[in-house]
């Protein structure tokens, strides 16, 4: 009789206790789950950007277009090499067609060329050219350098390299150069000379 007592004695203690034992066991079956699928839990937390390229295109052509439909803006190579761990596609021989909301029509070409997955920044490699086509406002203006960047939403071309620019019959060269192509205006430094033709 006093050995049952003793039993439901402890049985009772023991039952205080068991939700908090249930409690145990629920949370190291939850972290034996997570531990044993850690492909699902902890996927690309901290694997490094693939170094080599994802996808490859040959005699390709990008367009973007606004909201009214009109091009705005065309990239054009031979092939090109997308690589994802700095979002930029490198492009051999590169040309690039664009125009601005005034109707300014800008062409550009050279060896390579490095754009921004966004498309907002063209970076011209190896015998850089581009040529503002003359309109009302401006004659036809030709820029060459070794090195050409393009800022599509701005409408500018800046070169850190020396250029040089051709307007109309009018000839200049500098050591860097800004460009933007909806006024017509650009911005020459370092070393400047310019050769004006006489006005007919």
């Amino acid at each position: 009789m006093r050995a049952i007592g003793l039993f439901r004695r402890m049985l009772d203690r023991l039952s205080l206790y068991l939700p908090l034992i249930l409690m145990g066991f629920l949370a190291l079956g939850s972290w034996w789950l997570v531990r044993s699928m850690p492909a699902m839990v902890y996927a690309d937390e901290n694997k490094p950007a693939r170094q080599e390229p994802d996808y490859r295109l040959e005699n390709f052509s990008v367009k973007s277009f606004d909201t009214t439909g009109r091009m705005t803006r065309e990239v054009l190579g031979d092939k090109g090499r997308h690589f994802p761990n700095v979002d930029e596609m490198h492009i051999d021989h590169v040309r690039v067609y664009s125009e601005s909301e005034t109707g300014v029509k800008v062409h550009a070409k050279a060896q390579a060329g490095i754009a921004t997955g966004d498309g907002e920044r063209v970076t011209l490699v190896g015998n850089a050219q581009a040529i503002r086509l003359a309109d009302a406002q401006s004659p036809r203006t030709e820029l060459r350098g070794e090195r050409l960047v393009a800022l599509a939403k701005q409408d500018r071309l800046l070169s850190s390299d020396p250029v040089e620019i051709t307007r109309d019959k009018d000839v200049f060269t500098a050591l860097t150069l800004n460009f933007d192509s909806r006024s017509g205006i650009y911005l020459l430094e370092g070393r400047v000379r310019g050769v004006l033709a006489p006005k007919p």
